[in-house]
């Protein structure tokens, strides 16, 4: 007793191309349904817009609140706290994914491209980081040591300070 056993054809290989087009068609059978589908589901409406417009409401803009600070340097710092508050701490990156920003990058953002006023904005910080970290060696070396941005927040308020009643003298 001798079994046959049927053997299939092996399915034709699509290139690329074909295999494109074959999405395309299906896709423009399953626009078309839709369409039908629309149509007939709002019929019944007097004024129907095939495609409806949805409105959406801009965002407002944010209030700039003046700063409390008249001099270049304690406001680009109060500024780069703001920053750090609103995008959030960023600790081993000068910046990540989700927008938040490490020190430096949040005074060079500030600073809007004024080279020195972010240099010694940076110098100012590192000052206010040494008074209470004197093994602080860099901005960088410390941020990375640090584990919630409520430090990093504090030395902003102490440079701030210092620059403030620095230059008002």
């Amino acid at each position: 007793m001798s079994t046959a056993t049927a053997v299939r054809p092996a399915p034709p290989v699509l290139d690329l191309d074909a295999r494109l087009a074959l999405v395309d068609a299906a896709m423009t059978v399953r626009l078309a349904e839709a369409a039908v589908a629309f149509e007939v589901n709002t019929a019944h409406l007097p004024v129907a817009d095939p495609i409806p417009h949805i409105a959406e409401a801009p965002l407002p803009a944010p209030a700039a609140t003046p700063s409390p600070y008249r001099t270049p340097l304690a406001d680009l710092l109060h500024r780069a706290r703001l920053r750090i508050e609103t995008d959030g701490w960023c600790r081993d990156a000068v910046f990540d994914e989700s927008g938040a920003v490490c020190p430096i990058r949040a005074i060079r953002l500030e600073a809007r491209g004024d080279r020195d006023l972010a240099h010694d904005a940076c110098v100012t910080l590192l000052d206010a980081i040494q008074d209470h970290f004197a093994d602080a060696d860099t901005i960088p070396s410390w941020n990375a040591q640090q584990t919630s941005a409520g430090a990093v927040l504090r030395a902003f308020d102490r440079a701030v300070s210092r620059s403030h009643t620095q230059e008002t003298r």
